[in-house]
């Protein structure tokens, strides 16, 4: 079926990646990200297993490598020369059954972790937490990555998103070692909060930080040394996520139910699989049962999403969407 129109057509292909069957996969909370290599392979992470999957472009495995991780909650690719590279942001915790959907307690406020790989899963570099004092006792729970690459005339800063633990984004030079750290205060925006997403956008001559700050409904907008430039969004967004660009358009995951286009200026273009009605059934993005239980929505529906999650593009703009739900989501937007 198609969606969107114009420029912005796709054919929507649901259930369109082969992921390998699992004993948890349709019982855990799928909770990851999506990138699209240079060959045009899709990288994604399993919704239960701690596994890599790469897959092609028809959704067929094409291969897979385990990890010691607990998510790959946000993935980013980079290039180095001719080889690239994986960065995982891991939150360090993962919503179970067992645990009735809910985080575990946590012993260790540092279990969050980052870390940096080979796409064939050999560790290259681990960034240690944030050297800040409210990470004695607070949690640090990574959500995203986003590197300003040597390729585009970047210096190799690593900036890194605690999304879900205080709000602050942290950066690291490209050895690893910290820099310093925001937190929204710098501007006339204010704090952020859950900041999820970050991406450097290049669609102008100047490069900027785009921060996801979902739970205020917008987009701050901060230069490469991280100071603030301006903020968009509020009349528009309900919940960014994160960012992809294609061509002048940038695409940004909304988690309530729906992707948002948007012009170089930033200004809405219009909605994908637009369905934020789903968000007020109770459970969601989930259902319940009549004992009160989380399960899986019985009313996923094709051509309308229920929870973005993660979000990539291909080189020929093709879109992959990963959905934050029980057992797990994942649909191609195939172009025209």
């Amino acid at each position: 079926m198609q969606i969107g129109d114009g420029e912005h057509a796709y054919r929507w292909q649901e259930d369109w990646a082969s992921v390998p069957p699992s004993e948890r996969g349709a019982s855990d909370w799928a909770h990851h990200g999506v990138v699209v290599s240079r060959t045009g392979e899709i990288i994604t992470y399993h919704s239960s297993d701690s596994t890599v999957l790469t897959l092609d472009r028809a959704g067929q495995l094409l291969r897979s490598w385990n990890t010691d991780l607990t998510e790959g909650h946000g993935l980013t690719l980079v290039e180095e020369g001719e080889t690239e590279f994986l960065w995982i942001a891991d939150p360090g915790r993962k919503r179970t059954p067992e645990q009735g959907y809910q985080y575990p307690e946590r012993l260790d406020p540092l279990c969050g972790r980052v870390v940096k790989l080979t796409l064939a899963g050999q560790p290259v570099l681990e960034l240690p937490p944030p050297d800040l004092p409210l990470y004695q006792t607070a949690d640090y729970c990574p959500t995203f990555v986003a590197v300003n690459e040597e390729r585009h005339g970047g210096n190799g800063d690593i900036w890194v998103a605690d999304g879900y633990g205080q709000s602050y984004l942290h950066r690291y030079d490209q050895a690893g070692r910290y820099l310093g750290s925001v937190n929204g205060e710098e501007g006339s925006a204010g704090t952020f909060n859950f900041p999820h997403g970050i991406f450097i956008d290049r669609r102008k001559a100047v490069a900027e930080l785009y921060i996801a700050d979902r739970a205020n409904r917008r987009v701050q907008v901060y230069d490469l040394l991280g100071n603030f430039k301006r903020t968009f969004g509020s009349d528009f967004l309900s919940s960014p996520s994160g960012f992809v660009t294609y061509g002048e358009f940038l695409i940004v995951a909304e988690l309530r139910a729906r992707l948002a286009v948007l012009d170089r200026e930033d200004r809405l273009v219009t909605y994908l699989g637009d369905n934020e009605a789903v968000c007020q059934v109770a459970g969601w993005p989930n259902n319940k049962n009549d004992a009160g239980e989380l399960i899986r929505p019985a009313g996923l529906t094709p051509g309308r999403f229920n929870s973005p999650h993660g979000l990539a593009v291909d080189a020929e703009g093709n879109l992959y969407v990963a959905e934050w739900l029980i057992g797990g989501r994942f649909t191609k937007l195939a172009r025209g």
